[in-house]
């Protein structure tokens, strides 16, 4: 008799703190923003990745003209676990994180860009994400300590922004975790 190779979610929860405890569990502290990014799905797993590295908070700016259901499908829920908070302005919400001390890095291809994976990203980071077709605004690219890029290397020139922030996002909430002061 062959036993399951997957683990099943009774195997998974018991590795995880009691849904009370989690709640006022510490936080990697890095802040994903997201700078007008509007479909549902997108905002739906960005939201899923912010649960899943146990991020500090994410911020969603801009108008929002989000579909509920398409919301609740793509973020299956995990909204109740992740500290989400709302601006009219990108900008002021950059600003107020410089003022507070944290590194703010914009994903966006420019002229000053860098590899994403050629940054040491400090213990307080915050990871700007643009709009599906704008990208990062420029106000906030100015405000921006570094911007960074995915490298592409086959025809296309970009990615979904929910996929390139899953691929940004892993890269900086581990680099983080693994200090010391994390």
């Amino acid at each position: 008799m062959h036993s399951k190779i997957q683990l099943s979610k009774e195997d998974i929860r018991k590795t995880k703190p009691a849904r009370n405890e989690y709640l006022n569990k510490p936080k990697t502290p890095l802040i994903l923003v997201l700078d007008n990014v509007t479909n549902s799905y997108n905002v739906g797993s960005l939201i899923r990745l912010a649960d899943a590295f146990a991020i500090e908070k994410i911020i969603i700016c801009g108008e929002l003209t989000i579909s509920d259901k398409k919301f609740k499908k793509a973020s299956r829920n995990e909204a109740k676990w992740v500290c989400i908070e709302y601006s009219d302005s990108t900008t002021a919400s950059v600003q107020t994180l410089v003022e507070k001390g944290y590194a703010v890095y914009s994903v966006e291809l420019c002229h000053q860009s860098v590899d994403y994976s050629d940054v040491t990203y400090p213990s307080r980071c915050a990871l700007v994400l643009g709009n599906e077709r704008k990208g990062v605004s420029e106000a906030v690219l100015q405000l921006s300590h570094q911007q960074i890029h995915i490298p592409m290397f086959g025809m296309g020139n970009s990615l979904n922004v929910s996929t390139a922030g899953a691929i940004v996002l892993a890269e900086c909430a581990n680099q983080i975790r693994k200090q010391p002061s994390a």
